[in-house]
Parts: structure tokens; sequence; C-alpha cells
């Protein structure tokens, strides 16, 4: 085994032991990035190993690395769409849809859950914070899905999978990070945005059709509620007046951006401005909300730019020691074909996602792998958006998905950890065959792309 092989395999091993001692993640990567440095050095002017590496081409690039991503214009929109989701949970739009629209969907066997999966498609095209998003719909809907004698693992499985999909139906967060840390034209954030504009209604739509066909052949698991109101005009009316003022801030984002009006930082603006007009509309923007919304802004994107730092110091060092091109003829040396490498890679990603969080594989392994789906000919926007949909998979697989310890705890105290392991099994195969489907009809991620600017 070549030396560059045993080194970047050696910095593996070592960020995945001092990742087990519980150091923050930041500090796991750029410390890995120390250590490999100076093995690095040591190496080859102690003990003359026949590597190219040197401090000046690996470390010494890190501030210029680090200058380039304070001052990227791509990665502004990052702090304004964490704002604009914030303030919207603040604002108290979530519960006024919940309201309205279990009027309009109550009657329904599974309405409530419908409810739910319609509700989680709006905020996840406000908001691309899983977490917050989780916790959200946990407790708008556990409660009132227990009080009508739901299943528990169904009520919860709903609640949990429909937050994550705050992670692929854009403006998601993810997205932006990930077409930074690609770099090319073809895979802008407009693009990787209209690429998972058509997936991620496929999902949130083959949710839908999950909690309303289910029911109809388990009806105990959903029972319709008793003393529902018949739809009325007026309960439409209602439910009008509170998804407008949600759907005309989507559209202003994400038209914008379509139409080739704003770029995504821009609209990242006009989200943020939109925010605060619903907060104020609804009576709830005073200083107290503005100031705990902009200190969960600043908590959340520093805590995302400390990992990019981090993460950034660690890439040199591997890209130093041989990274790229041992990972490159690892891939490329497969004895699966091209698209058997793309499954390799995905599978990989889904394994990752047991133990490490969507922000360092994003910026850890996609710029990894990127070059070499390049190489094989493969359209990268597609293949992103299977990379993110697979990191959303891991979100809910248990026993360490991070969208489970969420729902755990806001669940009521009935609800136990079998029953959420339950619950979002179905989702899981549910995503799994939406990845399959977009993996095997590449136009679900590609057409929209493609004809955005003809």
């Amino acid at each position: 085994m070549e030396l560059e092989t045993l080194f970047v395999i050696g910095m593996f091993l070592t960020f995945g032991t001092l990742l087990m001692t519980g150091y923050p993640v930041a500090w796991v990567l750029g410390g890995t990035a120390v250590i490999w440095t100076v093995v690095g050095v040591v190496a080859v002017e102690d003990f003359g190993a026949n590597l190219w590496f040197d401090y000046p081409s690996s470390m010494g690039l890190v501030p210029e690395r680090i200058w380039g991503i304070v001052n990227s214009e791509t990665l502004v929109a990052l702090p304004m769409f964490i704002f604009m989701g914030i303030m919207l949970d603040q604002s108290g739009v979530a519960e006024r849809l919940m309201n309205s629209m279990v009027k309009l969907f109550g009657a329904v066997r599974g309405g409530y859950a419908v409810t739910v999966v319609v509700i989680g498609v709006l905020l996840a095209a406000t908001t691309g914070i899983i977490g917050a998003s989780v916790v959200l719909l946990g407790m708008l809907s556990l409660p009132v899905m227990m009080e009508n004698k739901y299943d528990k693992g169904f009520a919860v499985g709903t609640a949990c999978a429909t937050g994550t999909l705050g992670i692929l139906i854009p403006p998601s967060i993810m997205l932006v990070l990930m077409a930074d840390r690609l770099a090319v034209p073809e895979a802008s954030v407009g693009d990787l945005f209209m690429g998972a504009f058509l997936p991620g209604l496929l999902l949130g739509s083959m949710y839908v059709a999950y909690v309303m066909i289910r029911p109809v052949f388990q009806p105990h698991i959903a029972p319709v509620p008793e003393g529902t109101q018949k739809v009325s005009w007026s309960i439409v009316w209602e439910v009008a007046k509170a998804v407008v003022p949600t759907a005309a801030l989507i559209l202003g984002v994400l038209g914008s951006i379509f139409a080739g009006i704003a770029t995504p930082t821009e609209a990242s603006g006009v989200g943020a401005l939109g925010a605060l007009l619903l907060a104020l509309m609804a009576g709830r923007l005073n200083l107290k909300v503005l100031n705990s919304s902009m200190q969960q802004t600043t908590r959340t994107a520093a805590f995302i730019f400390a990992i990019f730092l981090g993460a950034t110091a660690f890439s040199v060092v591997l890209r130093g020691l041989g990274g790229d091109q041992v990972i490159e003829d690892a891939l490329l040396g497969l004895p699966f074909g091209p698209y058997g490498v793309i499954l390799t890679i995905l599978f990989a990603v889904f394994l990752l996602g047991f133990f490490l969080d969507w922000v360092e594989i994003t910026l850890i392994i996609l710029p990894l792998v990127a070059p070499v789906v390049q190489h094989l000919g493969f359209d990268l926007v597609w293949f992103t958006i299977l990379f993110a949909m697979c990191l959303q998979t891991s979100f809910l697989t248990p026993p360490v998905g991070f969208a489970l310890f969420y729902i755990k705890g806001v669940a009521p105290p009935e609800i136990k950890v079998t029953d959420i392991y339950k619950g979002v099994i179905p989702f899981i195969i549910i995503q799994l065959v939406a990845l399959a489907i977009v993996f095997l009809v590449p136009e679900i991620a590609t057409w929209l792309p493609s004809v955005a600017y003809d």
C-alpha cells in the first residue's frame, strides 16, 4: 500500500477517533488537520518520505481559503435564510396553518396526518432548519393526534418524517452549502434549487398518499374525529387567509430565483424581509421576538461557519497528502461500472449519516467525490440532489437519526422510543423509493434547470 493511501486512511481514522471524545466537530476537524500537517512535514523533512507535502501548500493555504469563505457572496444567503425560517416560527404562521387546515381535512380519515404533511411542505419551503421544523410539527400535531386516538407510531412517524423535508425542498440551506463547495457554474445555487423542486414535491406527494391510503386499510390507526364541522366556504376562506401569505413569501423567494429576476443571495434578503412583514401582520413582531430570532440566527450560522473553517483546514491537508487522488483511484477502480460507483457513494453517505451531521458530510465528502462524478460524465445537479435525498434518509434511520432525537424531546410521555422507530420505518421506505425514482429518471432533477433560462 502506498504512503499516500496510508496517510489518508490514518487521517480519517484520527478524525473518527477524536470524534468519539465528544469534542465539537469544528475543533476535531481543525485538530486533525494540525496533527497530520505535523506528521506530513516530519515524514518529508526528517525521514525523507516520498511525498509531495509541505506546510505552505497545505495549512499555509488555510488563511486564504478562510478569506474566500467569509468573502463569498453565495454564503450571505445562509444567515438570511436561517433568519427567515426562525422568524416565521416566531410569527405563529405554523399555528394558524394548523388551526385552519385541521378544519378543512379533519373530517377525513387520516386528516390530521394530511394536515401535518401539507404544513410540513409549506414550512420546508420557508426554512431549511431540520431541528426547528421537526420540533415545531411535533409540538403542534402530536397532542392533537393523541387526543383523537391516532396510532402512536403513525402519528409520530408522520410528524418526524415531514419535518425533514426542509433539507431538500428549496430554499434549503444545505443546497446553498453544496453549491458553494462544488463551486462550478453547472451546479449553482439556483440550479440546485430548481433541481430539488420536483423531487421535493414528489416526496411530499408520496407522504400525502401514504397517510391517506394506509388508514383506508387500517382504520384504527387514524379514526375520524367526532364532532367535526362540515367543510364550508367560511372554512375555505379561513384556510386561504392562513395559506396565502406563506405561499406569497415562497413565491417571492423561489419565483424570483426561478424567473431569473434575483440571485439566491438577493432572494434570501426578500425572504428575510417577508418573514418580518408576516410577523408584523400577525402582531407578533416586537423587540423580544426580534432579539430572540437574531440570537438564534447568529448561533446557528456561527455553528455552521465554525464547521466550515475546520472542514476547510481538513480538506486542504487531505488534498496535500494526496487524498483526492487516492479517493478517485479507489472509486474508479471499483468493478461495478459508472452507475455502481454512484450507488457506492450514496451508500457510503447513507452510512456516514448515522454518525455525522449533514454539514460535515457536505463540506468534507461532497467536494471529494464530485470530481469523480464529473469524470464519469454524470450530471452534477442530478447527483447532488441524490446526495441530498440520501442525507435526508439518514436523518430518520434508527438508532441514531438526528430527527428521532428531536421528536423524542417534544413527544408526549406515552410515546416511547420504539413507537418512534416503528413510525418512521414506512417513511424511510418511501424516501428510498423516491431516491430510486430520481436515480432511474434523472429528468425529474435535471429538467427544470435545463429549461429555466431558455
